[in-house]
This record gives C-alpha cells, structure tokens and sequence, in this order.
C-alpha cells in the first residue's frame, strides 16, 4: 500500500488539497507510521500514550474497562485508498466527481486497516488513562452520534465521495485550526486512534476516521467538531457537498434512462456500444462535402484552414475555457451530420466522468422538449424542476456559486420557430422570474441569462442570425464520419460480424454509397434496411446494388419525419409542390453544372431559403469568400448527389403527374409535335441520349435515379406525390433492353460503366 501511496505523489494537485500548510505529505504519511510522534509540540501531561508491548493471551480473566470511552461499533472497517487522480484540475470540488482527489477501495492493500500490523483492534486498542484533573478540565460527555441503522442510505454516498468531500473540506481550516481539530477528535473520539493524530496528514487521518465509522457518523462528527471551533461555514460547505452529490446522482440516472440507450428497431442496445467518433473541426462555414464519384466539382467552402481535430471531449473542456473567454459554444452541421449523437455522447461522457469534469451539473434541453412549455408563464427553474425533479434539492446559490458549475445543451435551436427578437424583447437576469418560452430563449442567447453558466446550442446552418451580434461565442461544424469511422460504425451496429463485413463490402463496392456514408443518418438507414433483409431472407441474402432506394428513404425521412419537429405537416398538395420547385432548381442547376447559388439569387426561385434548408434538411446555407474582405451567403445541396437526385424526382413527377417529357425542349418543333402524347420510354431514350453527351458525366448519377424510380419497390415509396398513374409492366425489360442496345452500339465507349450501373438500379 505504501507503495500504491508514493506512486500518488505525482499528483500535485492531491497533495495541495488535502495536506495544508505545515502538514506531512502524502509520502510522510506512509513513513510516518513507524516513527516517533515526540516532534509534535504536545502537552505530555494531556495525553498518556502507553509503551507498545506485545500482545499477551489473559485467557478469559476480565479486563478493567471502566474508564473507557465507548463507541458503536462500526460497519466494516473501510479499505485501503489506491488511485487517486485528477482528470482536470479544479481547485474546488462541487461533487462527488467534480474533486481533483479520485478514491477507489482495495481491502487487501489496506495500510491502515484496524486489523493491520502496526494497529490493535478498534475494541482492543489500549484507552488513555486519565486522572482526575484531566476529567474535570474536559468536557464530559462525548458527542452523541446519531445513526439510525433503519435508515435507507442514499446511493450516492460512497467511501469514495465521503473521503474527498471531508478531505476538500478540512483542507479550507488554517493551519491553526486543524491543529485544534486534531486535538478534538482526539480528546472526544480516542477510540479511534492508538496514537494522537497530530503526527497524520490528512489522507491517514480521514482514512482511519472511515475505517472506524460509519460513513455517516463520519460526516456527523466532522461537522460536529467543525461547529465546535466555529466553522459554520465548512459545516454549510460540507453540507451543499452532500446536497449536489445527491443530486448529481439523481440526475445522471435521469440522463441514463434517456440518453444511455438506443432503440434500434425495437432492440435495445447501449449507446456507447453503437457511438463513433466523428468529424468536428475547429473552423466553420467549410461547406457541404464535394467528393463526387464522377465529377471533381470545384471547392465550395469558404477557404478557410481546415482546423484542428476535436473530439467531443473537447467542446467545453477545462483547457478549451481557459484559453477562450467564449461560454457559448453553436455547433453547427447539415442534417444527418450527427449532431444529435455528439450531444449524447457528451451526455453520457460526463455522465461517466470521462470528460467534463469541471461541470457539476450537466442538463440537456431539447427545443422538442421545451414546445411544451410554450403559451405558459414559466421561469428556468420550473422548466428545470418538471425536465429533472432532482433539481428541486438544489439551491438559489448553486446556480449562481462560481465553484458550481453548470452546463446546458439546447439540442435543436433550429426546431425553434418563434421569433427571436433581440431589440425589443424583455430582459431577463433571473432564473427564478417566470416570463415566457420567447424571453428565456432570447435572453439566453444573450447572454444576459444565468451569466455563470456554460452553453452548447446545436443547429442546422442559419438562415437567420441565431446569436445577437454583441453575444461572444464560437463555432464548431460537425461533419460527420471520416472514412476510417464510417467501417467502424457498420462494425458496432450489426453484432454479427459476418454481417458486418458484408455490408461494408457492400458500401465500398458503390462509391457513391460509400461518400454518402458520411452522414450518420445515411449510415442509420442503410444499416436499418440490410437488417431487415437479414431479417427477412436471412443472412446469405442477396444485398440490393441500386442507389434509388436508400436516396429515397433519405429524402422522406428530411421531409418528414425530422420535419415534424421544425414546422407544420404539409399538405399533400404543398409538400408535392415543393419538391417540384426545389427539384426544377436542381435540375436547371445540374444542367448549367452548378452546384450553388447565392442567396440574393435563390429568391428568384420563389422558395423559402428556411424551408429548404431548416425546415426540409435538403440544402444548407454557409459563407464563402471569393474576394479580398468580401463574403457572400450561398445555398446548395447537402451533397452533389442530392441535387441529382431531386432533379431526377423533378422530371420524374413531371413525367407521371403532368406527362410531360422535360427534354422535349431540346427537340425541333416538328419532333417535338410528334411526341406528344409519348410513351415513358421516349423520356428514358431523350435521357440516356442526353446523358451520352455530356463528357463530364454530370448527368451520369442523375440518370440512375431516374431509371431507379421506375422499379416498383420505389414507385410505392413516391406514391403520394403522384397524381395520375402510369402502366408500367413491360417497362423493365423495354428498359433494360434499350440500355444494352446503347452499350453494344459503343458509340461512347466511356459511358459503357454508368449504363451497367442503370441496368443495376432497374434490378436486372
């Protein structure tokens, strides 16, 4: 055990807590078992401590106990304390995790245990004699030590928690007054020790205090014995340890319950089981990902560096506060890019003190949650007590106390569609005045609320100033998987190894899969439909090699289910007409081989940039620079193939809706007149010759939707945005066999590959 001690004495920031000026180290503590205590300046006619002799077997002849002190007997006498470390310094310690002295428990290398060598028994250790003047000068009684065994114990009050809250505690006394402390709990509790504990540094002295004790009678005589040299105020501080231990406990259960596990189709699994690491820079505005399987588009961002590395670790990390005054952090990503699963990650890390630390408490407000409280009068705190009712314990001060820190994720600022005024809207300072949903938000943003606090806000790219602009934050983009996290992710999500090597050789055989796989979403949905077909057909099924489908799911899941939470459901007739006005956006652009465009000139398309970007997730807005001291706000895409995508969904429901061949344009008159009322045939061969043409493959992806689209599976999915119907029986193999007639004609040998790829979506 000494030797687990020495090891400790790297940590300086243990040795600063618990030994005060004047006291022995940590080392000293373990050497100083064996030596005299003569060099304490002690009062010889106070104390008497007997001469060590051996012990004697006296049979069963009684023993004079008659001026013993007694105590209860104690629980199980407390073990040895091994692996004390600071994961983030911090002078002041809020909880039971937030002290830099971390306590684990190891029976067997207990130095300091009553049943040790160099100690007698609790019960047998020889009791210090007194006379007579001795009895008259000292109190007479020894404080009563309540302890009702019936009592439940709450769970958060461990060995571990109890050790550091005293030592934190007893290390505020002066030099002086922990002198006089030892002297107490020597003269009143004598029991405890076979020596005075003068010669202890405060590790020992609260080691054996525990082993001889129960925990709570542990807590009960140091505040006891601090209110007796008036320290009311450590009492206090000791006391609102204990109330944020307990409802730092009650909390993380709270958040383990919510956040610790993830429902994927209908099986329970832990997140931590299924979380990979994602793509976080330290820059923002860095624009959609590019990488295209055909084409090699021109760079989108906004020429910033590419910016260091983060982890979610690192978001308001200790370091990451003291080298920035910023308290509100926005992390800002495209749908699907994983914000969502960062913000439970850093949940559950602080949840299992792997990180944040430095936060006492730690609450996750999400805008879906907080739509309930909109129309009521409310105050932070009633929100705060409905969200966590362990939060009912805490006091005014522990919202406002420098050493408490707190914490609070608003996860989803873009699912908030209520006016964000911050010229005229009230302003409000205190947590406790109830106002409404509109004024807390606003005056959070602000700044002006709960100013001690720490702040992360996640959002979709902003269409509108979120922050006012004399609010100090900073801003984080959240992209995604890398390419080595995106195999990783397929590896946690499918138990069964063999099926997870089959999909990610499913995902790299397709490059287009592969890049989409960025997304954690995208990842989501094609691990959600292999499942089923393993499910399904079992585990040699055959993977499907087409792209529509996943596509498809993807744009239903934007615009409807993540559209729920940011706007009202659309009609059916709305919702198909705005997939038709992006989709005609996104074709006009493919064909002028434009992948965005500025803001001023997206009003001509007679679409809400905040629809298509907050509330639909098909595009994002972000800022380039394409000059000296010069910014422009542009939109495009999520990704290229999105764009290809919708502008295949354009001509598509152009087509079934409205029979209508958007490639007759490009035709003569004369032809034109004579394909009126044409086949859906004539629109694939005007497409497949159109697609020929164009050297750049631009309209190679775009084409394979558009074959896909006709394969029945994915007719059903369009369904609702269709409006007539179309006969489609004989259509596969009328297609198939105009595809195979244009590779074997060879006219453009290049493109050969992307009709196999055509042949592929339509199943054959």
């Amino acid at each position: 055990m000494a030797d687990n001690l020495n090891n400790m004495m790297d940590d300086s920031d243990l040795v600063d807590m618990v030994t005060p000026a004047g006291s022995s180290s940590l080392g000293d503590a373990v050497s100083g078992r064996e030596q005299s205590v003569s060099g304490e300046e002690e009062d010889d006619d106070l104390y008497y401590i007997p001469e060590r002799r051996p012990s004697l077997d006296l049979g069963p002849s009684p023993m004079d106990t008659s001026q013993w002190h007694y105590v209860d007997q104690a629980s199980p006498p407390a073990l040895g304390y091994w692996s004390m470390t600071s994961e983030e310094n911090s002078s002041d310690m809020t909880d039971e995790n937030g002290s830099s002295t971390r306590v684990q428990l190891d029976r067997a290398d207990s130095f300091s245990s009553c049943y040790s060598m160099d100690s007698d028994d609790c019960e047998k250790r020889t009791p210090k004699v007194k006379n007579k003047d001795d009895a008259a000068s000292e109190p007479s009684d020894t404080p009563e030590l309540i302890h009702d065994p019936n009592e439940i114990r709450h769970p958060s009050l461990t060995v571990k928690f109890t050790f550091k809250a005293i030592c934190t505690t007893l290390g505020k006394l002066s030099e002086e007054d922990i002198r006089t402390f030892k002297r107490m709990l020597w003269k009143r509790y004598p029991q405890s020790f076979n020596t005075p504990p003068q010669g202890m540094d405060m590790v020992d002295l609260v080691d054996r205090l525990l082993e001889c004790f129960d925990l709570e009678v542990s807590l009960q005589i140091t505040k006891t014995l601090l209110e007796a040299i008036s320290q009311k105020k450590l009492v206090r501080f000791l006391e609102t340890l204990c109330i944020r231990n307990e409802v730092r406990h009650d909390l993380c259960e709270t958040l383990k319950s919510k956040f610790g596990e993830e429902d994927l189709q209908g099986e329970k699994r832990p997140f931590d089981d299924i979380f990979t690491d994602l793509d976080i820079p330290s820059t923002c505005d860095n624009g959609p990902n590019i990488e295209h399987e055909v084409m090699t588009i021109e760079k989108l961002d906004s020429n910033r560096e590419a910016g260091k590395l983060l982890s979610t670790k690192d978001v308001m990390s200790s370091k990451r506060l003291a080298r920035s005054s910023f308290k509100l952090i926005m992390l800002i990503g495209v749908a699907g890019s994983g914000k969502s699963f960062a913000v439970r990650k850093l949940v559950l890390d602080w949840m299992e003190e792997r990180s944040h630390q430095h936060v006492a408490f730690l609450f996750p407000l999400l805008f879906r949650d907080l739509k309930q409280f909109e129309g009521s009068k409310i105050s932070v705190l009633d929100i705060l007590h409905t969200l966590y009712p362990a939060t009912k314990k805490l006091r005014d001060e522990d919202f406002t106390s420098e050493d408490c820190k707190i914490m609070f994720i608003f996860d989803g600022l873009d699912e908030y569609s209520d006016k964000l005024d911050f010229q005229n809207t009230d302003i409000l300072s205190e947590h406790t005045d109830a106002t409404t949903l509109n004024v807390i938000v606003v005056n959070l943003l602000r700044g002006r609320l709960l100013y001690r606090g720490l702040f992360v806000i996640t959002s979709r790219s902003q269409v509108k100033r979120y922050i006012p602009w004399d609010t100090p934050y900073d801003e984080i983009d959240v992209r995604g998987f890398r390419d080595s996290e995106r195999e990783e992710y397929f590896k946690k999500r499918f138990q069964d190894p063999d099926q997870a090597a089959r999909v990610i050789a499913y995902i790299n055989s397709c490059k287009t899969l592969r890049i989409m796989c960025h997304l954690p979403l995208f990842c989501s949905l094609v691990a959600e439909e292999h499942q089923r077909i393993f499910r399904l057909q079992g585990a040699q099924a055959e993977l499907p090699r087409g792209l529509t489908n996943i596509y498809t799911k993807l744009m239903l899941a934007l615009i409807r289910q993540q559209r729920k939470f940011r706007a009202p459901d659309h009609s059916p007739d709305k919702e198909r007409d705005f997939l038709m006005k992006l989709g005609k956006v996104a074709f006009n652009m493919l064909e002028k081989n434009q992948f965005k465009i500025i803001k001023t000139d997206w009003k001509e398309t007679g679409l809400s940039a905040e629809e298509a970007v907050i509330n639909s997730g098909l595009c994002t807005q972000y800022i380039t620079k394409p000059f000296v001291l010069f910014q422009e706000k542009v939109l495009s895409f999520i990704h290229p193939t999105m764009q290809e995508y919708m502008a295949a969904l354009y001509v598509f429901l152009s087509f079934r809706n409205q029979g209508k061949n958007v490639f007759e344009q490009h035709l003569k008159q004369k032809v034109r007149g004579i394909l009126k009322g044409h086949k859906a045939l004539e629109l694939y061969k005007n497409a497949v010759d159109r697609s020929l043409l164009c050297e750049d493959g631009k309209l190679d992806i775009f084409l394979r939707f558009l074959f896909g689209m006709t394969v029945k599976a994915n007719r059903e999915l369009l369904q609702p945005f269709c409006t007539s119907s179309v006969k489609w029986s004989t259509f596969t193999e009328d297609a198939a066999a105009l595809i195979r007639k244009k590779m074997r004609e060879n006219q453009h040998p290049g493109r050969n590959s992307n009709l196999q790829h055509c042949l592929e979506e339509l199943g054959v």
